[in-house]
């Protein structure tokens, strides 16, 4: 059966773009990391495209490894604390929505019910959060632990955390307010509820000090890849950011995340399942092709070496770039995609030099993602939006905004034209252009249900 929604698009955003090199390119501005200005032209190209939000991947820590390297690579070295800048940009935009990434590891319950319920009031409704459990050494050390706790704990405290937070939002019911002047009375007092909470990580009285948001409470981005991830997606995320890796495995995990939810009460249309996709788009496929190998020729073998060791994790530094890989230093199994990994070693077993090694991993892994004319990009999302592969992307540029201007340019009017992509937007929240469901307040339900 013919979908009768509409496909959903997001700006992942890098402060330059997704590729390393991004802030070498001519069309990036340099002093960007640090001047709203640069995220703000960013948000005003993706709203006149009538994109969803703008999404800000986070990491609370600087990268650790070789210094030279990643001085040549700025993307965690300087970067805006997300909740701030999605704050701002709030207000050079009227529609757009914004994710910012924040992680259970390092916050409270309350620090992040009161931050996100605050954004959401000052945008109109336009907030979402990207829930993590951070998944790197070194933000644990910032942080007053000697790097991540383990999987299984960060997990149990991420869930608990959620339902402290989802709690919170719940404080005050959607008609509380009264701001009764004649009787000099703000709130009604029983429809503002104490959460008392009292669980294995976190004792959390409330209520929350903030009215409930415009949209009801923030929406819920993740990243549900793991067991856990799907089955903790299915019950609390109404954004789910996959890895776009073919369409027969997306379609096993689209299936899969969304047919979890019944028995959480949940409709299926109100999780939205948006891979994460690198574009590389021009008029003709050679005119993409063109500048994916222009972004990878600006990158430095020092990046292209850090990459490649965080991919094998192992050390390749002091080695020979101009001599065969040494095989010695070759991992006897795939630590992430297995295709990938097989794909590398061919790739030396013939022979090839380190250096030519770097360059055809950053070809693959910073230009694989769809390369194309703008024709090829539309079939693409076409396909695999139809096929139930995803309700969406979210676009992993390669240089902002740069690579942005040229997908809005190219591909926007094509996936109109089709009657995919929206002309206008459809609300004024962002829940409302999603196409998600309001979410009921615990206490206001509990009378209707006790009443009934």
């Amino acid at each position: 059966m013919a979908r009768t929604d509409k496909l959903k698009l997001g700006t992942f955003v890098y402060t330059f773009g997704f590729h390393p090199a991004a802030w070498l390119h001519p069309g990036s501005d340099v002093n960007g990391a640090n001047d709203i200005a640069h995220l703000a032209k960013v948000a005003t190209v993706s709203e006149a495209a009538k994109f969803d939000f703008m999404f800000f991947a986070d990491s609370p820590a600087a990268a650790v490894g070789h210094p030279e390297a990643l001085a040549r690579q700025p993307t965690k070295m300087n970067r805006f604390e997300p909740i701030t800048a999605i704050t701002a940009l709030s207000m050079v935009t009227e529609n757009l929505g914004f994710v910012a990434t924040a992680s259970t590891s390092y916050y409270e319950p309350y620090n992040i019910a009161r931050l996100y319920a605050s954004a959401d009031h000052i945008s109109g409704g336009r907030i979402c959060w990207n829930v993590v459990t951070s998944d790197h050494d070194e933000t644990g050390y910032n942080y007053n632990r000697q790097g991540l706790d383990p999987h299984a704990d960060r997990y149990d405290r991420g869930e608990e955390f959620l339902d402290v937070v989802f709690g919170l939002w719940d404080s005050f019911e959607d008609d509380a307010l009264l701001l009764d002047r004649e009787n000099g009375l703000y709130h009604d007092h029983t429809k503002l509820h104490q959460l008392d909470h009292a669980g294995p990580h976190f004792q959390v009285r409330g209520p929350l000090n903030i009215a409930r948001t415009p949209q009801g409470r923030p929406v819920i981005a993740q990243a549900g890849g793991s067991e856990r991830g799907r089955e903790l997606a299915a019950r609390t995320a109404e954004i789910v950011f996959s890895l776009a890796s073919n369409i027969d495995k997306n379609r096993a995990f689209y299936k899969d995340v969304k047919s979890r939810m019944a028995k959480y009460g949940r409709d299926p249309g109100d999780l939205k399942i948006m891979p994460g996709i690198v574009i590389n788009v021009g008029e003709t496929r050679a005119e993409g092709e063109a500048r994916a190998r222009e972004m990878v020729d600006l990158m430095h073998p020092e990046v292209g070496l850090l990459m490649l060791q965080e991919f094998l994790e192992t050390d390749l530094h002091g080695s020979d770039l101009d001599a065969p890989f040494p095989m010695e230093r070759m991992p006897e199994k795939a630590k992430g995609s297995v295709a990938m990994f097989e794909e590398v070693r061919e790739f030396v077993t013939q022979g090839h030099t380190l250096r030519e090694l770097i360059t055809h991993y950053a070809r693959k892994h910073t230009g694989n993602g769809l390369t194309g004319s703008c024709m090829e990009v539309a079939d693409f999302m076409q396909e695999w939006f139809e096929a139930e592969a995803a309700d969406g992307f979210i676009l992993m540029c390669p240089t902002l905004p740069a690579s942005l201007e040229d997908f809005t340019r190219l591909v926007v009017p094509e996936l109109q034209r089709r009657g995919l992509f929206r002309e206008a937007y459809e609300g004024a929240t962002l829940r409302e252009n999603l196409g998600l469901s309001w979410p009921e307040n615990r206490y206001t339900l509990a009378r209707g249900t006790a009443a009934g």
